[in-house]
């Protein structure tokens, strides 16, 4: 992972402001390395909670293998996007995140993710929810994305 600055230092934010985008995005564009060294990006529904980034997948697929052949991501989120028609520009705040991905085995972690995911998207139907996951627990892999850099920008 290059570390380098951020480019626009003047739109940079504090480290609470960007966990503040990644808690209130609706959501994110993963980014891969697939085995011959394409890029892959790939827009998710996730949840930020305990310093890492939690989603749900398919058992197989492109993001998976490319997870599993390498785990080195990138995640963006954009919690806030308005035209600036007039400026030639937009308002915004996002959030970058470099980290490893894997996939989650501890069944009382996969658990917490799945019930956050759940508190994010789907607050007014927990019991509903609840019972989803507890009916299809073993169908779908959570992938948790540890976080080892992470910046934020904004435009207000």
């Amino acid at each position: 992972m290059i570390d380098r600055p951020v480019r626009r230092a003047d739109r940079q934010i504090p480290p609470e402001d960007t966990i503040a985008v990644l808690k209130s995005a609706d959501y994110g564009v993963l980014s891969t390395v697939s085995s011959d060294g394409s890029p892959y990006g790939v827009p998710l529904s996730f949840v930020y909670t305990g310093d890492v980034i939690y989603f749900h997948c398919a058992p197989e697929g492109h993001k998976l293998d490319n997870i599993l052949q390498n785990p080195e991501v990138c995640f963006c989120a954009v919690s806030q996007a308005e035209t600036l028609a007039d400026k030639f520009s937009v308002r915004y705040a996002s959030a970058t995140v470099f980290g490893k991905a894997e996939v989650v085995k501890d069944d009382d972690e996969k658990r917490a993710a799945l019930v956050a995911l759940v508190q994010k998207y789907s607050p007014g139907h927990i019991p509903a929810g609840m019972d989803y996951i507890n009916r299809d627990f073993h169908k779908p892999l959570v992938v948790k994305i540890t976080i080892q850099k992470m910046s934020g920008k904004s435009r207000k």
